[in-house]
């Protein structure tokens, strides 16, 4: 008996120092295991790069906390749980606040608040809570702020999207906070957000036209608009990105000159132009049918000399989106009818590119097919294609909404899959090298190679374009109101920026995917009773049964 009790002691003895020595073991090495399937709680290989590298402490304050419905109380854990994530990992200490923004405050304090966080950022969003009463109305900022050496970056942790349901969205929001999180860390040590210029002054998008692609980078960026015009070359070189939308006018031979130093100073450039005039709101308005002209915009010989040709043609694709079309009248009435329309194409991104990969499609418009020529210096890489089933058209061409009442035959529309957008990349060479310099351009700045650029070419300027409703409301970017399905214009114009920001190896993170695993409301409801009685009887009988098979086991042990 003593010797068992010996060996007792010497077994706990043992089995406290094997804990020690884990627990001092653990202090040298860090590892975490993720049990889940699309491996949620695992952090990226970038991510943890990223935060290696900072030297300073980080200061990251949600406002989201409070009460709550459970779907924003799922929010709210999961953006905890991957702060919590990023902290385990971080090189520097991170500090992170949960604050309530109404809490403590009046009615006058908690306007002055909300003011405030608006400005520095952050978009308030009016939630409705059950309470004893019925609903209520509370404003709530789904947001955050990181604050790293005196920069600030606002970080949207709400990612709405027209056209799904409040799950969804909620999901998708939680699927895209280690990306919106570490994107902001880089940007706010690398010294602040970065600056975007959409171009203006020759015909582009207007403001309301690009108003959700500038409030979709705002969240990342500084985004304004420029005027190659009055633009400095020294201002155009503090730009991680320039944006031409849909010119309608000819560039002079100054502001291609700047384009084309902006280029070989390493700049990048994402050019998004029609080739060919033709718009569908102007055969709908008028006797249904348009000549589709040639546009003079000046820059074939630019692009040519940097390898990409733009096409005067326009593309009929049998992947093709679907438009209200007026297809006659019963007892005065207008028949509205969704028609394919195969001047809409919709291109489906095959390419294993950071840029397209996972994409959803695309939505087009009179879109042009492009060729890429052999430059010296320069790859290129065809990001896009059309389908296998398509048609072109040259330009001058006359286009009728009648060309609906045909159905195509794919036989006819049987044809190699053309390039719709192009990305250049490398030491882009001067367009005016041997050439006269633009009056109004300074010689001295000139150089006819320098850095390594980037060019994005594509032959639609409406990819960039979104919706407007007739009360002037403005559509998410890449949603087609009359069809209610989202594409992925946005995500494109989004990918693009990071790409060009450097933020090449961020863009996995907005495709990570977690699955929604919601309980099947129809089987629930009609098995909810044979659970209930599972969930009631099952554990109850279970403690009877234990207790009869303990009772005779113990009398027959002491029986015999």
């Amino acid at each position: 008996m003593v010797n068992q009790k010996k060996k007792d002691i010497q077994y706990l003895l043992v089995a406290l120092v094997a804990i020690a020595v884990l627990n001092i073991l653990s202090g040298y090495f860090f590892t975490r295991i993720d049990f889940t399937a699309e491996k949620r709680f695992t952090l990226s290989a970038v991510t943890r790069g990223i935060l290696k590298d900072i030297k300073k402490p980080i200061r990251i304050t949600v406002f989201l906390d409070g009460e709550f419905p459970a779907g924003f109380k799922r929010l709210q854990k999961e953006t905890r749980d991957i702060l919590y994530d990023l902290k385990a990992y971080s090189s520097a200490n991170i500090e992170i606040d949960f604050i309530d923004p109404s809490w403590g405050r009046n009615e006058q304090e908690q306007q002055a608040f909300f003011e405030e966080l608006y400005q520095r950022g952050l978009e308030p969003t009016n939630l409705s809570v059950k309470t004893d009463n019925g609903l209520s109305q509370k404003i709530i900022f789904p947001g955050a702020l990181v604050s790293y050496d005196g920069n600030e970056i606002p970080v949207k942790l709400l990612q709405s999207r027209m056209g799904i349901g409040p799950d969804e969205v909620l999901n998708n929001s939680i699927q895209n906070l280690e990306y919106a999180f570490i994107s902001a860390i880089k940007k706010v040590i690398s010294g602040g957000k970065p600056r975007v210029a959409f171009t203006e002054g020759h015909g582009e998008l207007s403001d309301t036209e690009l108003q959700d692609a500038m409030r979709s980078l705002s969240d990342g960026y500084e985004v304004g608009r420029i005027d190659l015009s009055e633009a400095t070359q020294e201002g155009l070189n503090k730009l991680a990105a320039l944006i031409i939308p849909k010119p309608n006018t000819g560039f002079s031979e100054l502001e291609k000159i700047k384009i084309d130093q902006f280029l070989v100073n390493g700049g990048k450039v994402f050019l998004a132009i029609d080739q060919v005039h033709a718009e569908l709101d102007s055969m709908q308005r008028g006797a249904g049918e348009q000549l589709a002209f040639q546009r003079e915009l000046n820059l074939d010989d630019q692009l040519f000399k940097y390898g990409v040709r733009v096409n005067y043609d326009l593309i009929g694709d049998m992947n093709c989106l679907h438009i209200p079309l007026n297809v006659g009248n019963v007892g005065g009435q207008g028949q509205i009818q969704m028609v394919p329309w195969l001047f809409y194409p919709i291109i489906m991104p095959l390419s294993n590119h950071p840029l397209v990969k996972n994409l959803e499609g695309i939505k087009t418009q009179f879109i042009s097919s492009i060729d890429t020529i052999e430059t010296k210096g320069l790859v290129k890489q065809v990001l896009l294609k059309t389908s296998p089933f398509n048609r072109t058209l040259q330009a001058p061409t006359l286009i009728s909404l009648n060309m609906v009442e045909e159905v195509p035959d794919p036989q006819k529309f049987r044809s190699e899959p053309k390039a719709v957008s192009v990305l250049v990349e490398g030491k882009f060479e001067s367009v005016f090298k041997n050439r006269p310099i633009p009056e109004g351009f300074r010689k001295s700045d000139f150089k006819e190679r320098n850095k390594t650029g980037k060019l994005l070419v594509f032959s639609d300027g409406d990819v960039l374009r979104n919706q407007i409703g007739q009360d002037g409301s403005v559509f998410p970017l890449g949603f087609d109101r009359y069809t209610s399905q989202t594409f992925g214009n946005k995500t494109f114009l989004l990918n693009i920026v990071d790409y060009f920001a450097d933020d090449a190896d961020l863009i996995s993170l907005r495709s990570k995917e977690i699955k929604l695993r919601l309980l099947d409301k129809g089987k629930l409801k009609e098995q909810k009773l044979n659970w209930q009685i599972i969930n009631t009887v099952v554990p109850v009988a279970l403690l009877i049964l234990f207790g009869i098979f303990q009772h005779i086991y113990r009398k027959r042990k002491y029986a015999s």
